[in-house]
């Protein structure tokens, strides 16, 4: 799947769920993950919740997570806006508390990019893979992703128009 693909998925109907998945397809064969999820931020709630998952046995959609304003994650992804990396099984075990399930995965990386719009951290592009597949040469692509992840996102926050 190219970007040309995704953009053309991004304005057909059935949004937000058409565009999550043509970017859950453009992702894994421009960049590779074994898992991918999108979190949307709920500040008024102080809640994450899961939108979209490439594997929805393991990961399902739906559910709330609280938001952990301490966390590293937090810190640099969502307040910094700045992408985070983990690069192998140490980086997996000590940020996630889910570690475990993650590994089974055959997960021992991950990056969590920043999807942002005006300067604010609507939510997160979280791709996992084996140790070491991601790097910072990836962020350019990966900035493109999350821009064009903000209308969707906007979308789940708002509701559709009307």
């Amino acid at each position: 799947m190219t970007l040309e693909d995704l953009a053309r998925a991004l304005a057909s109907p059935g949004q937000p769920q058409v565009g999550l998945a043509a970017m859950d397809a453009a992702l894994a064969s421009m960049v590779g993950h074994r898992l991918f999820t999108v979190l949307v931020l709920d500040e008024a709630r102080g809640l994450n919740r899961r939108f979209h998952s490439s594997r929805p046995v393991e990961y399902p959609v739906g559910g709330y997570k609280p938001v952990q304003p301490n966390s590293e994650y937090h810190r640099r992804v969502v307040q910094a806006g700045e992408a985070r990396f983990c690069r192998n099984r140490d980086d997996i075990i000590q940020a996630f508390p889910d570690h475990a399930l993650i590994l089974s995965l055959g997960c021992e990386s991950c990056v969590n990019m920043p999807i942002r719009w005006n300067g604010h951290t609507l939510g997160a592009l979280n791709l996992l893979h084996a140790a070491g597949h991601y790097s910072e040469a990836q962020l350019p692509l990966l900035r493109v992703f999350a821009a064009l992840a903000v209308a969707p996102l906007q979308w789940i926050l708002d509701g559709p128009e009307d």
